[in-house]
């Protein structure tokens, strides 16, 4: 059913009504749309409760609501800022007391507002049913309110059913300030498209859609929002002032810092007040994601094939038991698995070794491999074999000889058959063979290549990993030496970056 909603009249008849309590005047609530639904009252209180908690699927202005109440129990709402209305004909089911966090706190301020959810009493029909959902935010006046909000005092849904004929109508009503000029068009527009949400995530769920991309499985939402907040705040404007790349600086930048900021709770996580043992960015391109961790206080480094023009800018001193060292390096790696023999067509003068990583590094050190293409694969064997904890982000799809290749389709029943998870399920695969617990989460960047694989634990094993078996049952790493050489070679002769952004050390 294509979503068509009636335009109901300025005069036309309220659908709910709000009961005069003493001491408050009449509040009159006006009717907007009205649509047919073939959702039932148990799909429309899970759409209804999906959307509350995820206020952003309807205003991408918005991070998320922080629930601050949560209770069945209509004696449990005395303590609420703002009176609770009635409503003619409905029972109080279930209060909500969220607050919407938006994304820009410079521009608005986060909203409280109250959710009540209604049932019709038991007086009425036993044929139909009626579900009302009501938003009341609260501030006093139009000019109090946010710009992600429509200027309403309140926001009404009511779902109306009836069961013989497997049918229903949903409505959306408002109500509006005294005081505002509530035929502004953009009022009219928004009751539309929310209204149209509903309709739409009802007839998915009619239809058996299921989630399957689930945020937030590794580090909570709320942490992870917050710090990419503080971190936009401090550091966005100034890089993308500064950005030295060909490339698109906005992607680049937020979609570093969210990344920098889901790491920072990670590590809040796994290390708490313990000291910090370091991380290695490998394949870690404009060393962006490097600089920032940095900054924050984390002492750690990267390298990769080609150097980048913002090298300048993010290159810092790193202190070491070893010395001083640059924070970005120049190196391809080569891990221990892999066999120097059969090398071809490079003479043995363009081969610098100084420009060559072993794959090993200190134990517990933190491994990133952000979009690091032919490394992807070979971060759960170096991190395995080093016993350092790692996170991947897979983006292009390399085998372990460092050739382009398709990852096979998983073969759970279920699994999306894509390229890309396809490649995460295979990457996933080796990790698993490689003794790592695998966590994945679907991290909340401006990228399509959004899936992070964690690997934090290694399972206990009877009998030492057997890496060489690993890399022989995912394809073998011949050619592997020979695609590294090259790089070197390349390295030699040239220093422009490649075209993609997040080229790898290998």
């Amino acid at each position: 059913m294509k979503f068509e909603p009636e335009e109901l009249a300025a005069n036309a008849n309220p659908v709910v009504i709000q009961a005069i309590q003493e001491g408050q005047e009449q509040a009159e609530w006006r009717p907007l749309f009205r649509h047919p639904c073939h959702f039932g009252p148990d799909i429309f209180g899970g759409v209804m409760s999906n959307l509350i908690h995820n206020p952003n699927i309807n205003s991408s202005w918005l991070f998320r609501a922080d629930i601050l109440h949560d209770a069945p129990d209509p004696q449990a709402n005395s303590t609420l800022p703002i009176p609770i209305p009635s409503f003619r004909g409905f029972e109080l089911r279930r209060c909500i007391l969220r607050r919407l966090i938006p994304r820009n706190t410079r521009r608005d301020k986060p909203l409280d507002q109250t959710c009540l959810i209604f049932e019709a009493a038991s007086s009425h029909s036993k044929d139909d049913s009626q579900t009302l959902v009501v938003y009341l935010p609260h501030v006093s006046a139009p000019s109090d309110m946010p710009f992600y909000h429509p200027v309403v005092r309140g926001i009404a849904f009511l779902h109306e059913w009836n069961p013989a004929k497997y049918c229903g109508f949903i409505s959306i009503s408002y109500l509006y300030f005294s005081d505002y000029d509530n035929s502004e068009l953009k009022l009219s527009r928004t009751a539309f498209r929310l209204l149209e949400v509903i309709h739409k995530h009802g007839k998915g769920r009619l239809a058996g859609y299921q989630k399957r991309v689930l945020h937030d499985q590794v580090v909570p939402q709320a942490r992870a929002q917050d710090t990419y907040h503080r971190l936009k705040l401090q550091y966005a404007r100034g890089l993308i002032d500064g950005w030295a790349e060909s490339t698109d600086p906005e992607k680049h930048v937020f979609e570093d810092l969210s990344i920098a900021a889901f790491l920072i709770e990670l590590w809040a996580d796994m290390y708490g007040k313990d000291l910090f043992p370091g991380f290695v960015d490998i394949g870690c391109g404009n060393g962006l994601l490097v600089y920032i961790l940095n900054k924050e206080g984390y002492a750690g480094w990267g390298f990769d094939a080609r150097s980048r023009k913002s090298w300048a800018n993010y290159n810092t001193k790193l202190q070491t038991p070893f010395g001083e060292q640059d924070t970005l390096q120049q190196k391809v790696m080569l891990p221990p698995p892999v066999s120097r023999e059969g090398l071809t067509d490079i003479s043995d003068d363009l081969l610098d070794e100084s420009l060559i990583h072993d794959g090993r590094f200190p134990k517990d050190t933190f491994i990133i491999s952000n979009h690091a293409d032919e490394l992807t694969p070979w971060t759960p064997i170096v991190a395995a074999i080093s016993q350092c904890p790692f996170m991947a982000i897979p983006c292009c799809s390399h085998n372990l000889t460092g050739d382009r290749f398709r990852a096979p389709a998983p073969k759970e029943k279920g699994k999306a058959e894509s390229a890309y998870s396809s490649l995460v399920a295979w990457v996933a695969g080796i990790a698993k063979d490689c003794g790592w617990e695998v966590e994945q989460e679907v991290l909340r960047i401006p990228s399509t290549r959004n899936i992070a694989l964690i690997g934090r634990r290694q399972s206990k094993q009877d009998t030492p990993v057997d890496f060489n078996a690993v890399v022989n049952k995912y394809g073998g790493a011949a050619g592997y030496w020979n695609n590294v050489a090259k790089l070197i070679a390349a390295a030699r002769t040239t220093d422009e970056p490649d075209e993609h952004e997040h080229s790898n050390g290998a």
